[in-house]
């Protein structure tokens, strides 16, 4: 938990977060860490499965107030089956997000981008040394809106969502904003710093209507499990370099949408 909070203190996530050890006792032996994006019940039960003595996910479990953890609740079914089975639980989130290296980071990394800078530079106690939500980068070389659009499909974890895009197809890219999870808040920061491309995840229809009508960069919606799968991946490795760890991580897809059916335009004039 040491190691953990020195390099995504606590101190940097959102006033509205809930980081760090969720549930475990500090003396228990760490063998086997399981790395995901969510604890869900599919998640617990791959963790169970592999003998996990520690989850460390990206989401909190208990963002919310709860008055109970009975188990005839999902989440307090979740902490009991955690606690019987003595695993762990910690959670690093905004604290992840604007750290350097952080979520935006690797996601970055996947798209091959070079020169990162935060899009949104940290304040308060995460301030300096390049931290910050989001990261802008430049592509190698020029890509087109729609080329752009299939290395994000070739080079993310493919889910059923897929990756999509708004703005012209044959607009070329070279600067290109990223932000792991949810990023349509971020959309006036990306106009602002002038880049050809935003990507992110959960975009709306109004927001994204609204962007493009003033002028702003082509935008890419991918899965939010997508956007942040490629940190689990960092923090690994790092747990492997510090510690004689057993590290694992999740490829068990946890977004939500699991079908996805294209219109024929043919049938839908």
């Amino acid at each position: 938990m040491t190691a953990l909070d020195a390099r995504y203190p606590r101190s940097w996530a959102e006033s509205w977060d809930k980081v760090g050890l969720v549930l475990g006792e500090f003396d228990h032996p760490v063998a086997r860490v399981l790395c995901v994006v969510d604890c869900v019940p599919e998640t617990v039960d791959e963790a169970l499965t592999l003998g996990a003595d520690l989850i460390i996910a990206h989401h909190p479990l208990l963002l919310k107030p709860v008055s109970s953890i009975a188990p005839d609740t999902f989440k307090g079914r979740i902490v009991h089956r955690l606690i019987r089975a003595g695993v762990a639980l910690y959670t690093a989130h905004t604290n992840a997000d604007v750290a350097n290296p952080g979520v935006s980071d690797a996601l970055a990394a996947r798209l091959g981008l070079t020169g990162l800078r935060p899009l949104v530079p940290a304040e308060g106690a995460a301030a300096g040394e390049g931290r910050g939500l989001g990261r802008i980068g430049e592509l190698a070389e020029p890509l087109t809106l729609a080329t752009l659009t299939q290395r994000c499909a070739d080079s993310l974890p493919w889910t059923a969502a897929g990756v999509r895009a708004a703005g012209d197809p044959e607009r070329e890219i070279r600067t290109v904003a990223v932000c792991g999870g949810a990023g349509d808040s971020f959309l006036a920061d990306a106009t602002r710093a002038g880049v050809d491309a935003y990507l992110c995840a959960d975009l709306r229809h109004h927001p994204v209507s609204e962007h493009l009508a003033g002028g702003g960069p082509a935008l890419l919606d991918v899965a939010h499990w997508a956007s942040e799968r490629p940190w689990l991946d960092d923090v690994a490795a790092w747990l492997r370099a510090e510690f004689p760890l057993d590290v694992v991580v999740s490829d068990l897809d946890t977004d939500p949408w699991t079908v996805h059916s294209a219109f024929v335009k043919e049938t839908h004039p």
